[in-house]
């Protein structure tokens, strides 16, 4: 199971704690999500990572609706975005809102950061530990938020796509 939490942070600042904590870079990722209409808690989407020329179809089932915090995560790598777009689009899935932005990923033991700068939206990092034990994936992810100065009022619970909704809601 993937187990995450989100924070709302400042790019350069966390990044600079990230690294402080001997995280080893894994790499730049340009990531281009295209989210199709489900009701939630479940989540379908087709990444495209621009920049290494890959690209992933991603079915999620929030375990936790509210929190967003526990997923169980089917994924799979795909040779050709624009294909399975048009195979889900034919099978009567409506497109709903993209997600575009530019993330680094740093691993520390079984921990993964990924810091990203989400257009529209602003930065955040997600603290991510697969583990089937849910109480010490988050008993990690908050021991190491912590060590780099994160609190419990910086999580944003809410999915990129919920963020970008309300956006379009106001405008």
């Amino acid at each position: 199971m993937e187990i995450e939490i989100k924070f709302r942070v400042e790019f350069n600042k966390t990044k600079a704690a990230i690294e402080s904590l001997g995280a080893v870079f894994v790499g730049e990722e340009i990531q281009e999500d295209l989210y199709f209409s489900l009701s939630l808690p479940e989540l379908l989407r087709i990444r495209r990572i621009v920049n290494l020329g890959r690209a992933f179809l991603t079915y999620k089932r929030i375990e936790d609706s509210g929190k967003n915090e526990e997923f169980d995560e089917i994924e799979v790598e795909i040779s050709d975005f624009e294909k399975m777009r048009e195979i889900l689009k034919r099978l009567g899935f409506e497109e709903d809102i993209w997600v575009r932005k530019r993330r680094l990923v740093y691993r520390l033991n079984d921990v993964t950061f990924e810091l990203s700068e989400v257009e529209r939206l602003g930065a955040f990092l997600d603290i991510e530990v697969m583990s089937d034990d849910v109480s010490y994936a988050k008993k990690r992810i908050w021991d190491i938020s912590r060590r780099i100065g994160l609190r419990k009022e910086d999580v944003e619970p809410r999915l990129y796509q919920e963020l970008l909704h309300e956006l379009e809601d106001k405008t």
